[in-house]
């Protein structure tokens, strides 16, 4: 399974509808929570090559942005792929 790490903020719901497909999909994810930890944010952004917004999701360490990225990814039917690399 890939390593998927996921950039959020409690109060987003973005975030929670990309965590749900997420767990839909029967993938683990670390979440980092950005919304207290300015460190943490910048570096999101760096990687995110200036995305500020949340989520930010990374699958093996490959930027594939936010959720509506994630829900297209899986529309096309290149999701599964990516999670079962």
């Amino acid at each position: 399974m890939a390593k998927i790490e996921i950039y959020t903020s409690p109060w987003c719901g973005y975030c929670a509808r990309a965590k749900q497909l997420l767990n839909k999909k029967g993938a683990a994810f670390d979440e980092i929570d950005v919304s207290t930890d300015n460190t943490k944010r910048q570096a999101m952004i760096q990687r995110a090559n200036g995305g500020s917004t949340v989520p930010q999701i990374f699958i093996d360490g490959r930027h594939v942005g936010g959720c509506d990225d994630l829900h297209e990814l899986d529309a096309a039917g290149k999701l599964d792929p990516l999670l079962n690399a």
